[in-house]
This record gives C-alpha cells, structure tokens and sequence, in this order.
C-alpha cells in the first residue's frame, strides 16, 4: 500500500501546481481565467468594445503605483493613452492564479508579467493582482481589481 502513495505522488504534485498556477478545473473556471485575460488583452489593445463588456460603469481599480482611483472612464481613457502613444503588449502571464469562488462572485489572486513595447522601448512588468468577477446571466464581469509591485518596502 505504503508503495503505491509513493507512486502516486508525482501526479498529486503535478496537480496541485497545475491548480496553483491557473490550471481550471472545471469549464466555468475557464470561462474565468479567459475573461480574465480578456480583460488585461482588450486593455492593452485598447478595445474599447469589450473593455465596456468587461468592466462595468460601477468597477474601481487600484493600480500599482497610482495614487488615485480609476472608474470606468479613467480605465477606458488609460487604455486609448496606451495605444496612442504607440503602446504594444508583447507578452502576458500569469505564473500563479489561485481562484475563490463565493457563488456568483469569483476573488482571483495572482502573479503577473508583461512586456510591452511603446515606441521600440521595452518593458517587462510584474506583481501581484487581486481581482473581482462577477457572473451576470451567465458571464463574467470584472467590476473590481488591485494591483501592486509585489515587493515590500524595506522602510515599513
């Protein structure tokens, strides 16, 4: 008995991470996880379209670095900002998602990459994002985030 755990480990291990770095479990998790990266895709490419689909007139965003809040309108014109001045997303990750689910209400917290490129000058960002969805017949929304650098002030 003691001979076949040890043989299953391996595949636990494989599961546990595949699920601690976004694997989906189960069809609507990937509905999830895909609006999700639908959301982050459609701000960098600055479609507006589905940004307005996504994100509701009611989210607030709290950005890494940005002492004040954003509202629809703000996420909306940061989005034609990015593009305007030559913006480009090169690549998008998410190393680590963990995924609450409350009912209709989803907590999302990950790790993030990107690598932009604005006018030939390139950029690899990263942190860390708590994001809210909210399903409405039968689709995620994304009413709500929090981004930060992931490091922590060695002045605290």
């Amino acid at each position: 008995m003691n001979r076949r755990i040890w043989m299953m480990l391996p595949s636990i291990g494989l599961l546990a991470s595949l699920a601690a770095t976004g694997f989906a479990s189960t069809p609507e998790e990937q509905d999830l996880l895909e609006t999700r990266e639908a959301v982050w895709r459609a701000w960098f490419a600055n479609d507006q379209k589905t940004l307005q689909q996504l994100v509701p007139a009611d989210t607030i965003a709290i950005n890494s670095g940005e002492e004040n809040w954003e509202y629809q309108p703000e996420i909306l014109q940061s989005a034609a900002d990015f593009q305007s001045h030559g913006g480009k997303l090169i690549r998008l990750e998410f190393p680590r998602t963990e995924i609450r689910r409350y009912g209709d209400v989803a907590i999302l917290y990950s790790h993030y990459v990107y690598e932009t490129d604005v006018n030939g000058k390139r950029a690899v960002k990263s942190g860390r994002a708590t994001e809210i969805f909210v399903r409405h017949d039968g689709k995620w929304t994304n009413p709500g985030w929090q981004t930060d650098s992931g490091r922590v002030n060695s002045s605290e």
